[in-house]
């Protein structure tokens, strides 16, 4: 295989493991440059270098002393990646990766992918102002403060800093005035931008900038190459898991076959014992996936955001000291029970028409929808007395709800409702249903995007739509999975309900109509969805980073109309 993909690795503990893993690297005829933390003792670095001794495409680079959300892993991976550049003229690209990765397909897989992306930069790329992940209270201020003191070693020191600058009204201003973009520090950039960063005249700028800057080595790289590459592909091929604090997911030897299913090439943090992981990914396997697959994570997602929710709620009925219910002092919210739809009318063609033609129910399109309340058949007065006007309805609308559902006792009352409509007060409106037993709330997470893959808007306005909704939509979500739901919920991911659509909605159809036979019932006609893969990559590569619909691999088929509900 030609040298044309070279690493450089940040190893810090696990020195065996990362000789291991290094070895198997140049084995297969990639060149490595090595940064050993400082911290490490003089004689396991010894060792280290001894047991990687002979093989010529192992360099090591200058040493640095690195701790946490310090400039200094920047620092470190400069001095790789120039080391790397220097001593390997052949390398097109360049993969960053730490001693605790572990190569999960042969490397002359990744290689091969590279190639046929020769001017493609694979890096996670993500403007500050839209993520929703970042933890612990600082997003752009991790840009616009100083942080002089390390945040694990010095806390105290590192929150007073903090809340000091906050009352001075401290604001630093980014160099160039570019803007700030993070992301995993784990990337695959192109010899082309990776040496336009390290050679850029503003470098001392940008690198003044960023040593007082927390978590540098989430933004630096990722920043920059915003400015040199010719193309991002705003994702990681280095497979990472994060739990609701931010922490990394460790990898076990019982995660085999959820790596093996996920494709990805790489995968990190690996637990340095995990004998059986290490033997099977750097050993020969006859039962890999082919060199042109696709990497699929979302393969695997479903486990953890399952084993996440159950961390944070806990099981049902389990009660322990740690995570005691609070009783729910509310009781008889509203008169009759009723349905929810969130995404459903989105997604579906004629959804309303479809849902009252087999389930009998009185289905009304979005009765919180800016301009006006959407009654059913679009009428503008309901029972109740109630008109369809926006202003009536947002002067109270807990009361305008109770009173439809009072009025139209023994009928059961279905609308839609999603995060382009009137949300009310600091949510009101959703804590009232979520909180509220009568209430089923159904949930097509990310179908708002269709609309806007539809709607063909410009660049500027479709990011700053989508980053709009999808902000509003985590808010809601995160209501729904609050621990005082009273509600009846269900939340697919976009892309998990189209897996199979027939289930989900049979199921609805039988706790909406429960006296009614289902027979064969086609479903609802879908909106025509080819290409909506590339749209949500396409607003990745903008810097928004869509994460509520899952991930929609290019190529795959997606369930369309005709199929029947058995």
């Amino acid at each position: 295989m030609s040298a044309r993909l070279g690493f450089i690795m940040l190893v810090h503990t696990a020195l065996e493991r990362a000789a291991q893993v290094a070895r198997h690297l140049a084995e297969s005829g990639s060149p490595v440059v090595i940064h050993v933390d400082a911290r490490v003792k003089r004689a396991d670095h010894a060792r280290l270098v001894a047991a990687l001794d002979g093989l010529a495409d192992i360099r090591f680079c200058r040493r640095l002393t690195c701790e946490w959300g310090t400039w200094s892993l920047v620092a470190a991976m400069q001095h790789a990646a120039r080391r790397l550049l220097d001593d390997f003229p052949a390398v097109r690209h360049v993969h960053a990766m730490s001693g605790a990765c572990l190569p999960l397909r042969p490397v002359s897989h990744l290689a091969a992918y590279l190639e046929r992306h020769p001017e493609t930069d694979f890096i996670e790329s993500v403007n500050v102002a839209d993520v929703n992940w970042t933890k612990g209270g600082l997003s752009e201020e991790r840009f616009t403060l100083y942080f002089p003191f390390a945040f694990k070693r010095n806390k105290w020191l590192f929150d007073r800093a903090v809340d000091l600058q906050r009352w001075l009204g401290v604001r630093r201003e980014m160099p160039g005035g570019i803007a700030p973009h993070i992301g995993s520090q784990w990337w695959s950039l192109t010899r082309a931008t990776l040496h336009a960063i390290l050679t850029d005249p503003e470098r001392p700028a940008m690198d003044r900038h960023f040593r007082s800057s927390w978590i540098p080595d989430e933004s630096y790289f990722q920043t920059l190459a915003r400015l040199h590459s010719r193309h991002i592909e705003s994702r990681s091929l280095t497979l990472g898991k994060f739990d609701h604090q931010g922490k990394p997911h460790v990898f076990y030897d019982d995660h085999l076959q959820l790596l093996r299913r996920s494709d990805c090439f790489m995968a990190r943090k690996i637990w340095p014992g995990a004998e059986r992981l290490y033997a099977q990914f750097l050993g020969e396997r006859k039962d890999g996936p082919p060199i042109g697959a696709e990497p699929q994570p979302s393969r695997i997602d479903r486990h953890f955001a399952r084993a996440t929710l159950q961390r944070i709620r806990g099981r049902p009925g389990l009660y322990n000291v740690t995570r005691f219910p609070v009783k729910d002092r509310e009781n008889g919210k509203t008169a009759e029970p009723y349905s929810v739809f969130q995404g459903f009318s989105e997604l579906f063609r004629d959804f309303e028409d479809w849902l009252t033609s087999v389930s009998g129910a009185r289905v009304h399109g979005h009765l919180f929808a800016p301009h006006k309340a959407e009654f059913a058949g679009r009428a503008r007065f309901h029972a109740g007395g109630l008109t369809d006007s926006a202003s009536l309805r947002d002067y109270n609308p807990r009361a305008f709800l109770t009173n439809l559902l009072w009025a139209t006792r023994g009928e059961r009352q279905c609308f839609q409702f999603g995060p382009a409509d009137t949300q009310g007060r600091d949510f009101e409106l959703l804590w009232f249903m979520a909180s509220d037993s009568n209430a089923t709330i159904s949930v097509i997470s990310g179908a708002w995007a269709v609309p806007l893959f539809r709607s063909g808007r410009g660049a500027a306005a479709l990011r700053a739509e989508a980053a709009r909704l999808q902000r509003i939509e985590m808010q809601m979500l995160d209501i729904l999975r609050s621990p005082w739901v009273r509600a009846r919920i269900r939340i697919w991911t976009m892309a998990e309900f189209l897996e199979n659509p027939t289930e989900p909605l049979h199921r609805l159809f039988d706790e909406i109509a429960p006296h009614r036979q289902a027979g064969q019932i086609g479903l609802p006609d879908m909106a025509d969805l080819t290409g909506f893969g590339a749209f949500l990559q396409h607003l990745r590569n903008l810097g928004m980073q869509p994460v509520l619909m899952g991930d929609f691999p290019l190529g795959e088929p997606l369930p369309g109309p005709g199929h029947r509900i058995k």
